[in-house]
């Protein structure tokens, strides 16, 4: 068993590309507004192509989780695939620069390392367009047990799951974990993804999974409730350690067995930019629980964190989050 580490996260490596347009460009390229649209290779050139002068970034959205997990000061590693590419490098320095353990092997051949175009509009709010490359390689033989082994919480993408390979890797992943006594939890990600994968996500949440994020929308779509929300917390009560709902600007619901804990949100100058809000919350929250604090206080942690990083422009924070929980 390796170092004792507070979080491992799985899920896709990717680098951001984020520019700001204006809502005719969404119509001009139909996009859909606010979700993640999964595109090949010839739409990415041809978006780039069209996209304002933008800003170059690691992310993937649980590496955003771990590296605000580790701006706070936790111990923390990932997993993810990348090609040995030049946007591979960015990857890998971005995240090793951040204190991150990210040992897995780079790609000699196959797909480019994957990339994300975030359309950011005058509303903050993100359209993401992302070519999976070579994030689909994700292998079970790229799981360390010795890495995974020693988290005292699994944090896995649910964006992951769209790949054969991939969610092979993520359940060998989770079997070690819960296998070594720590925690598993799981992000529902983004509606669509939810809808591609119901039913087999309805059975993690009833088996393996402990804490599970997301926010309203998903989880309504996961339990089918429409736009009920009220509904959609009494359908997830119970069926795993603790639920995370994320609500915007109305906060987060924490829902478990027994209690449904209702935590405000952090107070915010100005919105810039949406990118990374519930990655960021998730954070904080993890960073709560890895150090025994209460789920309000886990809750608070999370809200700051999405309120530091929807004020500035990407996923990541530019600056430590460690004052937050002082």
């Amino acid at each position: 068993m390796g170092e004792a580490l507070d979080v491992v996260g799985i899920g896709n490596a990717i680098v951001d590309v984020i520019s700001t347009e204006d809502h005719e460009f969404i119509e001009a390229h139909g996009l859909v507004k606010g979700a993640m649209t999964l595109i090949d290779a010839e739409r990415a050139e041809e978006l780039y192509g069209a996209m304002a002068p933008a800003i170059e970034t690691s992310g993937g959205s649980a590496a955003n989780t771990v590296a605000g997990v580790a701006s706070f000061g936790g111990q923390v590693g990932y997993i993810g695939k990348v090609r040995d590419d030049q946007l591979g490098e960015v990857f890998a320095h971005d995240i090793g620069a951040l204190g991150v353990r990210f040992e897995v092997a780079r790609a000699a051949d196959g797909p480019p390392t994957a990339r994300c175009l975030i359309i950011v509009t005058p509303d903050a709010a993100r359209t993401m367009n992302t070519y999976l490359g070579a994030s689909t390689e994700l292998h079970p033989d790229d799981i360390d047990p010795n890495l995974v082994g020693a988290a005292q919480v699994l944090y896995c993408e649910g964006y992951i799951w769209d790949v054969a390979i991939t969610k092979e890797a993520i359940r060998k992943a989770i079997s070690i974990c819960s296998a070594a006594g720590g925690t598993i939890s799981f992000t529902l990600s983004d509606s669509f993804c939810v809808e591609r994968h119901h039913q087999e996500w309805l059975d993690l949440v009833d088996g393996p999974i402990d804490l599970l994020f997301g926010n309203e929308h998903e989880i309504c779509t996961l339990y089918e409730t429409g736009d009920d929300f009220e509904a959609a917390v009494a359908a997830v009560q119970g069926r795993c350690q603790v639920a995370a709902l994320t609500r915007s600007e109305r906060g987060s619901v924490l829902v478990t067995p027994t209690e449904i804990i209702e935590v405000p949100a952090a107070p915010t100058a100005e919105v810039v930019d949406t990118t990374g809000a519930g990655d960021l919350y998730a954070s904080g929250f993890l960073y709560g629980w890895t150090r025994g604090m209460n789920l309000a206080q886990c809750g608070r942690l999370g809200s700051l964190a999405a309120t530091e990083t929807i004020s500035q422009f990407g996923a990541r924070p530019s600056s430590s989050l460690a004052h937050l929980a002082q």
